[in-house]
């Protein structure tokens, strides 16, 4: 179906519904390098008005990739909550965006509609608001999940800490480990991107932090950010798996190109319920995820990089995650030219995840060939953390020394919390008190902390 808008007594005509997205989304070099981006400013705005125009019905009729052709779309359609949606049914493009505005509607309304809206209805009210709409939208949207400590309550910001390691030492990863949790960081999950693919590594270090972990009482979860498959492996050889991790796209072919399909999903997190790890919920899913995934696979399918990325969530919502994270400038200029580009995008990702009802976090990150630098990355960070975010990510120096790439530090986190008066998860905050690492009002006590907690962990590393 053509869409048209008349203006300055011209009449403007988009081809359908995926190209009339992709010339409404602000400007990025992924959508420029595919071809399919607005040619210049004055098509952005004739798109974006005739998308306003748009009944949000009509993105259950016009499927942006064939039912037929792609699971992701089979997914979204066959398990959208017609009942849920009936609150926004009536409503097009634009005034959804006003509707999500409306001081009137909170936080209890905006959970009992998610299930309604599908990704697509979500990416194209985001194509039309200002970063400022992102935040103020996305800050009344609250998503809470559990595993070992409870995640995403209001004025809370979880960290996970990423001891990564060029070479998998575990020595060295447990040095990183250390370093966070002195710096109050690790309630969201102490995760590990693994340098090798190497099963015996994989479990060596699920042995490493849930031994840590039982030691010192920690309450939060571990994970080895492997392949779903190799993690499927460790639980069977009887390793000590918390989380079950995946990079997730909005594509079956994206998610080919990542070796998964939903069956696998859903096989992975039923061996991990089997495991009943959990102490006070059974949320045992963590998702990445990120803008131009599915264009560097030659798997967009002609939609726009956002909306492919928004498609994601739903895989990502129907296995009912602990953790979801955009690693958004992680994959480069060629998708995310400048500081600009990635801070829209994460404002996007993260209003997009929330929207959806998923638990949203963001690698707050850039590659060192994009125009971009920490200065950006503390423009993004403030701005998601006002905007709610659930997590970021606490990395050493803000420096990846084993993906090679720039994220937020452990220092960070301490700066947007202090900024904001934001405090880690409840019980998590409880044991770094217990442990004489914080005070009752949540503030860190590290020269006592070291003295409580180094002896004991150098006993430990040998």
């Amino acid at each position: 179906m053509a869409y048209s808008i008349t203006a300055a007594g011209r009449t403007h005509t988009f081809r359908d519904l995926k190209t009339l997205l992709a010339k409404a989304t602000p400007a990025r070099s992924g959508d420029a390098l595919a071809g399919i981006a607005a040619e210049n400013e004055e098509e952005r705005v004739l798109a974006r008005m005739a998308l306003a125009e748009v009944p949000l019905a009509r993105f259950l009729d016009e499927l942006l990739i064939p039912y037929e052709d792609d699971e992701v779309t089979r997914l979204i359609i066959d398990t959208h909550d017609r009942a849920a949606f009936a609150l926004i049914g009536n409503l097009t493009v634009g005034a959804f965006r006003e509707w999500l505005l409306d001081p009137a509607t909170d936080t209890e309304t905006l959970a009992r509609t998610a299930s309604g809206i599908t990704p697509e209805m979500a990416a194209a009210v985001s194509k039309l608001m200002r970063n400022q709409d992102l935040i103020l939208a996305a800050q009344k949207c609250r998503v809470v999940t559990r595993f070992r400590n409870t995640l995403g309550l209001p004025g809370r910001l979880s960290v996970r800490l990423q001891p990564n390691h060029p070479t998998d030492d575990v020595r060295g990863i447990a040095a990183s480990m250390l370093e966070g949790l002195l710096y109050g960081c690790g309630d969201a999950v102490i995760g590990v991107n693994p340098a090798s693919d190497s099963l015996r590594a994989v479990i060596g270090l699920l042995d490493m932090m849930n031994g840590f972990r039982e030691r010192y009482e920690v309450p939060t979860q571990t994970c080895v950010l492997a392949h779903v498959t190799s993690t499927l492996c460790a639980i069977e050889r009887g390793a000590p798996v918390d989380l079950v991790f995946q990079s997730i796209g909005g594509t079956e072919k994206t998610n080919r190109s990542f070796g998964v399909a939903l069956a696998t999903l859903e096989e992975a997190r039923s061996a991990a319920l089997a495991l009943h790890r959990g102490t006070v919920g059974d949320n045992v899913m963590y998702f990445e995820t990120g803008q131009g995934s599915a264009l560097s696979a030659d798997a967009h399918e002609g939609v726009d990089q956002q909306t492919c990325e928004a498609r994601a969530y739903a895989v990502a919502r129907h296995f009912q995650p602990l953790l979801v994270n955009t690693v958004v400038g992680f994959i480069g200029p060629e998708y995310l030219f400048d500081g600009k580009q990635i801070i829209r995008a994460g404002l996007e990702d993260h209003f997009c995840g929330k929207l959806l009802g998923l638990p949203m976090g963001c690698d707050v990150c850039y590659t060192n060939h994009a125009e971009a630098d920490q200065d950006d990355m503390d423009t993004l960070l403030t701005l998601l953390a006002v905007a709610g975010v659930n997590f970021v990510m606490g990395v050493p120096g803000a420096d990846d020394v084993m993906l090679n790439y720039q994220s937020t530090s452990f220092h960070d986190a301490l700066y947007a919390r202090a900024v904001l008066g934001l405090r880690r998860a409840p019980e998590f905050e409880a044991w770094l008190e217990r442990m004489g690492m914080a005070s009752t009002r949540g503030e860190l006590l590290a020269p006592e902390a070291e003295q409580r907690l180094l002896p004991a962990a150098r006993e430990w590393l040998r």
